[in-house]
């Protein structure tokens, strides 16, 4: 059987910036539903993060329902889910025996007894995020043993090789950390989270591991392998990721990576304020996440304004200290809606770049002062 690899949607996020990427995610919900039927697949492996936040918005949540609702019943293909850190264990498994009649199988919570899907001559074991304390709770005789995460794994795993049966081919779909896996910027919980490291040795014995958690497409090994997200979240790494998932054929174990068109690239430009507004780009970039360094001039809002005019998907731009040549300061578009709505947030978030602390009461006075000086001046014109 065929079996295609994706992880990380992170339905639901929204970025510093103001951006919301649904219509991005809807893009490439549509791009994996077609290579899904393209290649023929038997199943779609979702190894985690589904969603963004463990309580997730209502736009999220009937996304996801018009997509797990649309692969299983009108493309009739099955779709095996694990919870990922980012998800709500709990939330996402309800009404998971009733679901299995439907196609959708999901594994919310670590079980005593293994969560695996039968296929034929191929068992699909699904593993959800765990912690060193939620394993100890499910297996009380082994928890003297548990002192880290990979003894948890090991804990885990041994208990799911001691199920293998003889003749199958054996699948794994987890959400871990392994190390040296390679990390980008929106990563921020696996960087954050170190302790949760773990070897790749934990998962010795399976034929193929579907892995979530590190945004970056990457092979760990013959057997071990992270799907990525379907689009960038983050500048830095992911500008040049190429997104895209793996198609995995249980009977011979090949492994067919697909790349996935994206509705908009995410790209950083550097140059001076007049470089950046008379730069010839191609309209992919134009339409692009953008980031600008700008290296000439602060940016305030009366640059950010014009920079916008011309990058319509502005997420945030660095430009010079008045003060300090070395030094820079980040505007993003959340700040200039503050600006007009809250100036004295913006003045707040100013006086930490500069001074490097908080602003007392007796600067936010002054500011406020000047504030009230500069809008009568206004209105008098």
């Amino acid at each position: 059987m065929k079996l295609l690899h994706t992880s990380d949607w992170h339905l639901g996020m929204t970025v510093r910036g103001g951006v919301n990427y649904e219509d991005d995610q809807k893009f490439f919900i549509n791009e994996i539903c077609k290579i899904a039927k393209e290649e023929n697949v038997d199943g779609i492996m979702i190894a985690g993060d589904i969603f963004d936040k463990s309580i997730a918005s209502s736009e999220a949540i009937k996304l996801y329902d018009d997509t797990v609702t649309r692969i299983c019943a009108d493309m009739n293909i099955p779709v095996f889910i694990i919870a990922g850190n980012h998800d709500g264990a709990e939330r996402i498994s309800q009404c998971n025996e009733l679901l299995k009649k439907s196609g959708l199988y999901i594994a919310g919570s670590l079980t005593e007894k293994p969560q695996v899907v039968n296929k034929g001559d191929v068992d699909i074991y699904l593993l959800p995020w765990i912690s060193t304390d939620k394993v100890r709770a499910v297996y009380p005789d082994k928890k003297d043993e548990i002192s880290s995460m990979e003894d948890a794994y090991r804990v885990v795993l041994d208990k799911y090789r001691e199920s293998f049966k003889d003749g199958h081919k054996n699948i794994l779909v987890a959400h871990a950390y392994i190390v040296d896996g390679q990390t980008s910027e929106s990563d921020m919980a696996a960087i954050v989270g170190q302790a949760t490291m773990v070897g790749s040795d934990v998962f010795e014995g399976f034929d193929y591991v579907a892995l979530g958690h590190l945004h970056g497409p990457q092979k760990i090994n013959d057997k071990i392998r992270y799907s990525g997200t379907p689009m960038p979240y983050s500048f830095g790494k992911e500008e040049k990721q190429e997104k895209s998932v793996v198609i995995i054929d249980t009977e011979s174990l090949e492994q067919k990576v697909i790349p996935l068109e994206l509705l908009h690239k995410r790209c950083t430009l550097k140059g001076t304020y007049r470089e950046l507004m008379d730069a010839d780009h191609d309209k992919d970039i134009l339409d692009a996440y953008v980031r600008l360094e700008v290296t000439d001039s602060y940016v305030g809002p009366d640059l950010m304004a014009a920079f916008m005019e011309k990058y319509g998907n502005l997420v945030e731009a660095k430009g010079k200290d008045y003060d300090k040549a070395d030094a820079s300061i980040t505007m993003t578009l959340e700040d200039l809606e503050k600006a007009t709505t809250d100036p004295e947030i913006v003045f707040k978030q100013y006086f930490k770049d500069m001074i490097g602390g908080e602003v007392d009461d007796h600067y936010t006075e002054l500011f406020k002062e000047a504030l009230d000086e500069y809008e009568k001046g206004v209105i008098e014109e």
